[in-house]
């Protein structure tokens, strides 16, 4: 799906000043590190693409290349930048082996995520629903508006283990379809970055532990009803906190854990 034409960067200093504009009290890191946050935003670098050199952008932005190496810096520690070791520095991508389930945190209990392959999707089906009051203020819509409702299974090494109901607007998510998301090989935020041109940026999670709510949820999971499930709950956002994608998710824990890493 083609993408819209980004604008160019601002390159005079009126340009660079107005989009810089913050209150007085604001650092300078901050108000460039906002003005890199608005360059992701427009799609001026996709996903997986190196970024200007701190120097290069240094000289575009009139500020030192310390100024720039420490807005740089906060980018890369929020995951929204991932510096490589002698290639540069590149806008973080769901695509990347190493951040595929980057907000998906089961663990198989014994092994690792390399020893047990590739989660296998199954989407049960995809269509487009008009949003709940609740619904449409999570995702920042009103009542009524257009959602696509997804729901799919993931499957590790041929069980079922997680059941997920998923909610997307519907008019930024038009040509979304069941096909599209069985054939896209890699990760569903994946294609979403891919075909849509957005970037989850971050999420927000729930967690309960509940019993199996219902027997299609039980016999979708191959479980008793009844059986222990850990329910989550996710938001996932944009840019500047866009709300874009409400997940719902049960989780089967007898061969798996949820892992949380705290720093």
């Amino acid at each position: 799906m083609s993408q819209p034409h980004s604008p160019p960067p601002p390159t005079s200093t009126e340009e660079v000043g107005a989009a810089m504009a913050a209150p007085a009290f604001s650092p300078l890191y901050r108000q460039i590190k906002g003005l890199l946050l608005q360059r992701l935003q427009a799609g001026q670098w996709r996903p997986g693409e190196s970024i200007p050199s701190e120097m290069e952008l240094s000289q575009q932005l009139r500020v030192s290349q310390g100024t720039v190496r420490k807005a740089i810096d906060e980018l890369a520690a929020e995951n929204l930048l991932v510096r490589k070791q002698g290639k540069g520095t590149f806008v973080a991508t769901h695509s990347e082996r190493h951040v595929r389930y980057r907000f998906l945190r089961l663990r198989p209990d014994t092994g690792d995520l390399d020893d047990e392959g590739q989660a296998q999707r199954t989407i049960l089906y995809c269509r487009r629903e008009r949003a709940s009051a609740e619904l449409a203020g999570t995702l920042g819509l009103r009542a009524g508006e257009s959602v696509v409702h997804m729901r799919r299974t993931l499957s590790m090494q041929g069980t079922p283990t997680v059941l997920e109901d998923i909610w997307l607007p519907g008019h930024t998510f038009k040509a979304i379809t069941a096909e599209l998301v069985t054939e896209y090989a890699g990760p569903t935020y994946a294609l979403l970055e891919k075909e849509f041109g957005v970037h989850m940026v971050r999420a927000v999670e729930k967690i309960k532990a509940v019993a199996a709510p219902n027997a299609e949820a039980a016999q979708l999971l191959q479980v008793p009803p009844s059986t222990p499930l850990l329910q989550v709950e996710r938001v996932a956002y944009t840019y500047n906190d866009v709300p874009m994608e409400l997940r719902r998710g049960l989780y089967r824990t007898d061969t798996h854990h949820y892992l949380n890493e705290l720093n």
